[in-house]
């Protein structure tokens, strides 16, 4: 199990992925913005998508838990 963590705080943009679909490492997961620049945060290991912990439109800090990789 892998979790996606945000690299730094901000909105969530824009979710890529859904539960469930297939991702290989190096695959953007969620776009954060934050200080009006887009900032993709991608999976650190292939594998299905178990779980979103965000939605578009929530503010997370540095070091949250966007989705969880099985």
């Amino acid at each position: 199990m892998q979790e996606v963590k945000a690299s730094m705080a901000g909105n969530v943009w824009k979710i890529v992925v859904s539960v469930g679909e297939q991702v290989e490492e190096g695959q953007d997961i969620v776009i954060l913005e934050s200080m009006k620049m887009e900032i993709p945060i991608a999976a650190e290991a292939s594998g299905t998508v178990k779980e979103l912990k965000v939605a578009e439109g929530d503010f997370v800090n540095d070091e949250d838990v966007l989705a969880v990789i099985e």
